[in-house]
Parts: C-alpha cells; sequence; structure tokens
C-alpha cells in the first residue's frame, strides 16, 4: 500500500473518531439538559453515598466545554451540615458553586460516574467541640467486614480534584488547634490502585493559623505556602504519606514530608532548609517561641533539620518538636555580647525526658562543640544545656586560654586597657536564666591570670607585674597568690567573695569583698586616685554597653572590707611603720575603721572616713597620738594646711586626742580653711622656738628675755577650731622664760583676739621654789594684761587690755 493511501485512510478513520466524540458528547450535553433534575439527584445520589447527613445544592446547570470532551455540570449553592448543626452553627461546606466533570459513557448508560470535582468560592469549616465530637462524623466508616475486593466501581474515584478561592478552617476546641487557610489554588490529579490511591497535590495558599496550641499561638501566621507534593493513601495503614518535596514558605524554599494517621488523628512532619536567616525561621514559630527566640541573633545564614510529630492521643496538647540547627563560622548575638567566629551543632526538643510532658517544663536547648570568641577571648564548651524553659536552667563546662591584650576594645566599656598578660580558664557553670540573662549562677572552677599589665581608667590606676588565682567555688569566689605592683609600691593580695555569683547579678550593692593585703612597702600617693571622682568614659552601645554597666556597676556598688598590713608607709613627708589597718569600701567613702601605726617616735591610731565629692572630698577623723615628736609630726602632716605654728616652731613630745573634719582635695592637699573640731594635747619637754606673736611680746615688754626659745616642760590645752578661727580654751602656761595665762581666738584671717596675762617675775628667780609656792607665787608682782589682734595690714598687733577679767 503506497504511503499517500495509507495516509487517506488514517485520515478517515481519524475523522470518524472525532465525529464519534463530537457526538457522543453532543449527546451527554443533550441528556443533561433534558434531564436536569435526575442528573442533579443522581449526582447528590453519588455523593451523599458516603454520607451520614446530606449535600444539597439549590440548582445545577450545565457548563458543556470545560471539560470537554466529557460533560460537566455546575452545582449551586452547595451546602453540607451534620445532623447537629442546630448546636454549633458550623458549615461543613459552603460554596458558591462547585464543578462536576462526568463520563458521558456512564451517563448514557444511566450511571453516573464522577471524574473531575472543582469547589469555587467556598468555605470548609471542620468543627471539633470540647466534647470531641467533630461535624466530619457526617462521613460514614467503613464497615469493619467490609472486604477489600470491594468491586471498584462502587466507590467514588475523582482523578482531579481543585479548590479555587476556598477558605479551609480546621477548629478543635478540645485540643486548642485553629488551622485557618486561605487557598488561591489547590489542584490534586488522582490514581486509584488496589493499595489506596496517589496524587499529586499543587498548592497555593496563605496561612492564617497554624495553632497547634491556641493559647500559644500560631505558627507560619501571614506566610504563603506555594510547591507541589506527591501523597499516597495506604488502605492498611489508613494513612496518608507525603514524600519529601519542596514547599515554599514565605518564600523559602523547605523540603516538607509528612504521615497523616487518618485512624487516629495523629501526624509526623519531617523538615529540612538549608541557607535560611535565624530571624527568619524564628518568624516562623509561635509568638511563645518566637519572642524568645528573637532575643538572640544570627547573622549568617543557617541550615535546620525538624520533626514535628502528634500522636493524636491528645494527651500532652502540643506536638512534640525536635530541631537540630548547624552554625559555621557565625555571629552569635546573645543578650550579653556577641560571639564571634562562632560554631556549634545545636538542638531542640520539647520533650527532653522520654515518656515525660512535652512543654516548656521538659524542653531543653543542647549546643555541642561550641567555640567561639567571646569579646575577642576565645570559648571551647563541649555540651552547653538550657533545660526547663518554663524556669531555665543552664549548664557547661567553659574552658579558654588567651592574651589579655584581646579584650582590649572588646569589652564595650574603656574602663581597662590590657596591655600584658594572659588568661586561663577552666570553669562549670549552672545557672538560671530570667528573660535570657544569666542570674543566680553556680560556678565550679579557676581563673589564672599571669604577667599581667592592667590600667583601670575610671581611677587612673596602673597595675603591672600581676598576677592571681580566681577560684569559683559555687556561689562563692576567692582569689589566692595575687600580686600586684602599682608603681614603687607592691601589695599581696587574697580574698573571698560569698555569694558573689548570684549577687553579681541580682544585687551588686549586697556584694562583700573581705580582702587581705600585705606589703614591704607602700607609696600612699599612688592610691591617691580612689580620692577623686570617677573619669568619664566613652558609652558604647548595644550588647556591649549592657556588659560594660553590668561590670561597673559591680566595681563601684560592691562593698570590700580590707584589712592591710604594711612593713613602711610612705606619703610625700609621712613615714609609717607597721601599720596595721582595717579599712571598708561603700560607694563613695572609705571608712578607716582602725588603723594604727608607729610613726615619729610614737604610736599613732584613728578611726574615721572620707567621702568622695564632685569638686573636693569631706573627712572626719577620730585619732589618738601618744607620745611622737611633735616637730616630725607636724612636718608629716603639712602643718594640716596653716603656716602660723608650723614644725619649725615645735619641739617636744606631743601626745593628743584629735576629733576634726574637713575637706581634702582630689590631690590628698587638706584645704585651708576647711577644718572644724576639737583637739585634746599635752606637750611633754616641749619648746616653742621662733614663734611669731611670743617674739613680738617678747620685743614689747621682755626684751631682757629670750623668748625665741621658750621651753614647756609639760602643757595640757584644747583647741577648738573653726574654719580658719582656732579658740584657745584658758591655759596656763610655764615656761623658761616667762609664765602667762592665755585665752581667746587666733584667726588665720581676720578675727584673731587673744587675751594673755603675762605677770613680769621671771621664772627663773622661782627655780628653788617647790610646786604649790610656785603655783602662789607665779601672778604676784606686775602683771602685763596684753591682747593680740589683727593690724588692719593683714597682721597682728599688741595693745593693751583694759577689759582682762
Amino acid at each position: 500500500m503506497s504511503m499517500k493511501r495509507w495516509l487517506k485512510i488514517s485520515l478517515k478513520i481519524a475523522s470518524v473518531i472525532v465525529v464519534l466524540i463530537i457526538l457522543t458528547w453532543l449527546a451527554g450535553a443533550f441528556y443533561i439538559s433534558r434531564n436536569k433534575k435526575e442528573v442533579l439527584a443522581s449526582i447528590l445520589s453519588q455523593l451523599n453515598k458516603n454520607l451520614n447527613g446530606k449535600i444539597t445544592a439549590t440548582s445545577m446547570e450545565p457548563t458543556l466545554l470545560k471539560s470537554f470532551p466529557g460533560v460537566s455540570v455546575s452545582l449551586n449553592g452547595v451546602l453540607l451540615r451534620d445532623s447537629l448543626w442546630s448546636q454549633h452553627k458550623h458549615d461543613l461546606l459552603k460554596a458558591q458553586d462547585i464543578d462536576v466533570s462526568l463520563n458521558v459513557l456512564s451517563l448514557i448508560v444511566g450511571n453516573i460516574n464522577i471524574k473531575q470535582i472543582a469547589i469555587n468560592n467556598a468555605a470548609i469549616y471542620i468543627y471539633t467541640d470540647s466534647t470531641g465530637y467533630s461535624n466530619t462524623s457526617i462521613f460514614k466508616s467503613k464497615p469493619k467486614n467490609e472486604k477489600k475486593s470491594s468491586p471498584k466501581s462502587s466507590a467514588l474515584e475523582v482523578k482531579k480534584i481543585d479548590f479555587n478561592k476556598v477558605s479551609l478552617i480546621l477548629d478543635n476546641k478540645r485540643r486548642f488547634k485553629l488551622f485557618n487557610f486561605d487557598i488561591d489554588q489547590i489542584q490534586g490529579r488522582m490514581q486509584y490502585p488496589d493499595s489506596g490511591w496517589t496524587g499529586k497535590i499543587k498548592l497555593m495558599t496563605k496561612v492564617n493559623s497554624f495553632a497547634f496550641n491556641t493559647r500559644k499561638g500560631s505558627f507560619l501566621k501571614d506566610k504563603t505556602l506555594d510547591g507541589t507534593l506527591n501523597a499516597h493513601y495506604s488502605r492498611e495503614l489508613d494513612a496518608v504519606i507525603l514524600s519529601p518535596e519542596i514547599l515554599k514558605i514565605g518564600g523559602h524554599p523547605f523540603k516538607i514530608g509528612a504521615k497523616i494517621d487518618l485512624a487516629k488523628s495523629a501526624f509526623a512532619i519531617s523538615i529540612a532548609v538549608d541557607d535560611i536567616l535565624f530571624r527568619d525561621v524564628a518568624l516562623l514559630l509561635s509568638p511563645n517561641i518566637s519572642s524568645k527566640l528573637l532575643k538572640f541573633g544570627i547573622e549568617k545564614p543557617i541550615n535546620i533539620r525538624g520533626n514535628i510529630v502528634d500522636d493524636g492521643s491528645g494527651k500532652y496538647g502540643d506536638p512534640l518538636i525536635k530541631v537540630g540547627i548547624t552554625v559555621r563560622d557565625n555571629v552569635v548575638s546573645i543578650p550579653a555580647g556577641k560571639l564571634t567566629a562562632c560554631n556549634f551543632d545545636g538542638s531542640f526538643t520539647n520533650r527532653d525526658t522520654v515518656g515525660g510532658i512535652i512543654g516548656d517544663e521538659n524542653s531543653s536547648i543542647k549546643f555541642h562543640r561550641l567555640t567561639a570568641k567571646y569579646f575577642n577571648a576565645p570559648l571551647k564548651i563541649d555540651t552547653f544545656t538550657v533545660n526547663n524553659l518554663s524556669r531555665p536552667i543552664a549548664t557547661g563546662l567553659v574552658t579558654s586560654q588567651f592574651p589579655l591584650s584581646n579584650l582590649n576594645n572588646s569589652l564595650g566599656t574603656n574602663d581597662f586597657e590590657f596591655k600584658n598578660g594572659t588568661a586561663n580558664l577552666r570553669l562549670y557553670c549552672k545557672a538560671d536564666i530570667d528573660n535570657f540573662r544569666f542570674t543566680k549562677p553556680v560556678v565550679s572552677g579557676k581563673i589564672q591570670i599571669a604577667d599581667a599589665d592592667i590600667l583601670y581608667i575610671p581611677r587612673r590606676l596602673h597595675l603591672v607585674k600581676s598576677a592571681l588565682n580566681i577560684n569559683f567555688n559555687q556561689n562563692d569566689l576567692s582569689i589566692q597568690n595575687g600580686h600586684f605592683q602599682l608603681g614603687k609600691s607592691e601589695l599581696n593580695v587574697s580574698c573571698s567573695i560569698a555569694n558573689f555569683a548570684n549577687l553579681y547579678y541580682t544585687a551588686p550593692e549586697k556584694i562583700l569583698v573581705n580582702l587581705k593585703m600585705s606589703s614591704p612597702q607602700l607609696y600612699l600617693k599612688e592610691f591617691l586616685p580612689f580620692l577623686g571622682p570617677r573619669t568619664a568614659k566613652k558609652k558604647s552601645s548595644g550588647n556591649k554597653q549592657v556588659v560594660s554597666k553590668e561590670l561597673s556597676n559591680v566595681l563601684e556598688l560592691s562593698k570590700m572590707n580590707i584589712r592591710l598590713t604594711v612593713d613602711k608607709a610612705i606619703y610625700d613627708n609621712f613615714l609609717a611603720k607597721n601599720l596595721d589597718a582595717d579599712i571598708s569600701l561603700r560607694g563613695g567613702g572609705i571608712f578607716f575603721n582602725k588603723i594604727s601605726v608607729a610613726h615619729a617616735g610614737g604610736q599613732l591610731s584613728l578611726n574615721g572616713n572620707i567621702m568622695q565629692e564632685a569638686a573636693s572630698n569631706s573627712f572626719k577623723i577620730n585619732s589618738k597620738i601618744s607620745h611622737v615628736s611633735v616637730k616630725d609630726f607636724f612636718y608629716s602632716f603639712d602643718n594640716f594646711g596653716q603656716n602660723t605654728i608650723t614644725n619649725k616652731n615645735l619641739k617636744g613630745y606631743l601626745s593628743s586626742l584629735v576629733n576634726i573634719s574637713g575637706r581634702i582635695s582630689h590631690t590628698g592637699k587638706i584645704l585651708p580653711r576647711s577644718i572644724n573640731g576639737k583637739v585634746v594635747f599635752n606637750l611633754n619637754n616641749a619648746a616653742l622656738v621662733n614663734f611669731a606673736p611670743m617674739v613680738k611680746v617678747g620685743k614689747f615688754a621682755f626684751a631682757n628675755r629670750n623668748l625665741s626659745n621658750v621651753e614647756i616642760k609639760n602643757l595640757d590645752g584644747t583647741l577648738t577650731v573653726h574654719g580658719d578661727k582656732v579658740e584657745i580654751s584658758p591655759m596656763q602656761i610655764n615656761s623658761s622664760a616667762l609664765n602667762f595665762n592665755v585665752k581667746g581666738t587666733y584667726a588665720l584671717g581676720n578675727g584673731t583676739n587673744v587675751e594673755m596675762d603675762i605677770p613680769l617675775r621671771n621664772p627663773k628667780g622661782d627655780e628653788n621654789l617647790t610646786r604649790s609656792e610656785k603655783r602662789e607665787a607665779r601672778m604676784r608682782g606686775i602683771v602685763l594684761h596684753l591682747k593680740a589682734v589683727d593690724d588692719e595690714k593683714g597682721g597682728i598687733k599688741i595693745r593693751w587690755n583694759k577689759d582682762h577679767d
């Protein structure tokens, strides 16, 4: 047969087939048009075959061209309600129209065979009340004795199912679940092998709610789902299995797989996603989880694997969640700072104890093989665990070795500058987490610092050749083998701080440091920065500012008790030996609880305080001085801020009780005219040398006596100081040159008014008299009544005291 003849025959056969198809389609269309009620009844009968309730439609219209060469109809006003609708008022299905495609041949022989269904502009509401009743009970359960070999023709086998503009809600009041979708389009292509059915489902939908527990909020809220899934229903398992496929969630590709157990209303979902930002993942989760996760940040994309399982029992409410995360060379933000160059494998589960409850109380987060830099200090943690997210507890072993200079410009504060030294730490930590900040920590382990060169900028203290071992014994901290050098001063240090780890976070003002220090030699001037206010420093921002603020608060608010023993202490002209001091630092105050020291050939003890203030510091001193060289004593204390009676005017030994207050500069100088208080003193074997007022008296009345070196064997007196004025209580002064009584006010400025009663009798003539005879003879003869007052040139003049006692 020639090719031409064969082609003609083929065309004729094709034409006949096309004509037959058209005739068949026309016949089906004609049949539907003439038998609308019967066809509608037959379709509804087919749809109602497996229902306990009833599906209704208000009308039906042929839509002939929609499924050519098949025929189709549109059911209008479709409504599906269960028998208890009057109680709960939720329509299982309410659709403006449903397109149904029919098999033409089966239609002609009188048997309706539905091949395609498209549900358009509809609302599906699957409702379960608090007792467990569901409006899905409208669907009949298969009889237990039904054979699997039942004729396939009796089953409804729809080849194509489409959803267009459909609202789908699954509302389970009993288990507090709410799934709400706005379906733009779902296309399902189905096949029906003996094992069940298989299908390819293409979907595009928006998630309004995906809440496994409505009390905790929705997953995937306001996110879009877009992709194609391959599904298989197994009659034997009575389960739908979704093979892992790519599904775009919020525009990012996720590989999703699932198994849905229809008999148990259970499911298991597997999720895998690569190269996704941590924040984008957190925003997919329910608010109770995302609000916690968003306190952290991971800058670069990460990989995540997870499983969500609900066993259908309703025993726990929440599904079982297991998530794994892989982080490589990333930057992780935490409330206390940043972890840079961070690597770890993380995991999360909301049922840490197998068989236990599902929820925050039994949840855990674990970080495995974590390495990172924290403020440029390298950290290594084999396993770090956070348990019980309702009251989180973190545990882990932290190790690190690094040069201290790594911490420069990384603590978020300019308080410290590290030039040399190394740190080696090994700490086991267990801490409560309050709002994702460590509190009430229990720490065990050690930090070793060696050969450190540290500048504490707020106090301008530069410590060199520093070393110490910091030991943590759960809540307590101790320092051993501490050694510091500040200028020429050397300090050996040990201390203990009870409950340090807890109070550091909760109440730094309650921290009490018990510090013991010893030194062969201290230059006290090198510690003057403690007298001044803190030096202002640049403010940092973000997490670093939080850390620096915490550290600064602890350093400034904590209290310190210091026990100091020093072989030799030096401050300008002051030299003390065998210093034994009990000192407290609290807030802006330095409190001298008890200080004793050998000085100027005698002994000095004192207590008092210095309160730090902006312009200068106030001080209060109570002191007992025992048999010190008065010349050396005045010299050591810079003549107490005055230049009238100086160390050059004094000899002898002083014993005194001093109760004074005043002001001292930030450089350690007593401010003139600032002292107030009382000095009760005793001078023994003393001499007043070249004291100007006395010399003037000698020139005025005693030219033949030596008043430039007045020797006094014993003198008791009381001086009351008020700023620039010294009140001299009445004193009887018996000296080698003359005896006299003195009282009044001596002023460093204006206001001098000192009364003196001076007998002209020469004490030399009474040397052989007894003590009582000397007292009786003391004021015999001529007595000069003089007064020392201000002249008009800023000096002192002597005049007669006409108003003497």
